[in-house]
């Protein structure tokens, strides 16, 4: 039971700003720790519907709202999806050979291609997260992260990793697999329970996620975690652009 506590912990410090009361590191259970990034995904999600609410309840002004429901989700995260972003906008944009576009991937320098990118995925989140209606239902805020999180860890889980990934050499559980294609299924479940545009939403997410994890990984010809960051930031893109598409309807 303690390494599920320390695969939780390690979990949540590395991918979660919010405190943790584990802060180890368990070599042991470095195979379970994915398991939990759904959990971190459903805490981000908790305090990110919660901020929509208070901006509702409060009758912030749109651009308001949007603005602190932009920037909450990175935050919580310390950028860490983002900056996985940036570096595979930069790699796989500069057309390069394979061995060249992996320096790149690794490289700590901004690149043009990864700053074009962020300014327009912040402008595109903040956009669609200021002209939400004012109906707008906060379980898709809260449901959203754990979906890009649960398909991030079945990507690194079951996809081959780059040569220089931290997860290479680790062999799939097929049992790891399972528990998160069931709490993914869960998870949409509850989105289409909730109502039809979130879970047409969070389709939206896993269509996205799924598209950009195509491109990242074909064209690194491997998966690795700034690959994972790359396609759940365009995931939850995605699952915004298709929820507030839908409203306007």
């Amino acid at each position: 039971m303690k390494r599920w506590f320390h695969a939780f912990g390690m979990c949540q410090s590395m991918f979660c700003t919010l405190p943790c009361p584990w802060q180890v590191w368990d070599e042991q259970a470095r195979d379970r720790m994915l398991l939990f990034l759904p959990v971190v995904g459903l805490e981000i999600g908790a305090v990110w519907g919660a901020l929509a609410w208070l901006c509702r309840r409060l009758a912030l002004p749109g651009l308001l709202s949007g603005l602190l429901l932009c920037g909450v989700p990175w935050l919580l995260t310390g950028s860490i999806h983002l900056d996985g972003f940036m570096d595979v906008t930069d790699a796989v944009r500069s057309w390069r050979e394979l061995e060249r576009r992996r320096q790149i991937l690794k490289d700590p320098h901004v690149g043009s291609f990864a700053v074009i990118g962020v300014v327009l995925v912040m402008l595109g989140q903040f956009a669609l997260l200021a002209s939400l209606p004012a109906g707008a239902d906060p379980v898709l805020l809260v449901l959203l992260p754990a979906v890009s999180r649960c398909l991030s860890a079945l990507a690194v889980t079951a996809l081959p990793a780059l040569p220089t990934s931290q997860y290479a050499g680790q062999r799939p559980s097929p049992a790891h697999l399972r528990v998160l294609g069931a709490v993914l299924l869960v998870l949409l479940g509850a989105g289409f329970w909730s109502g039809g545009l979130e879970g047409a939403a969070l389709l939206g997410c896993v269509a996205g996620y799924g598209l950009a994890l195509r491109r990242g990984t074909a064209s690194l010809e491997g998966m690795n975690g700034d690959i994972a960051g790359y396609a759940l930031t365009l995931g939850e893109l995605w699952g915004l652009a298709v929820y507030a598409l839908l409203a306007c309807l």
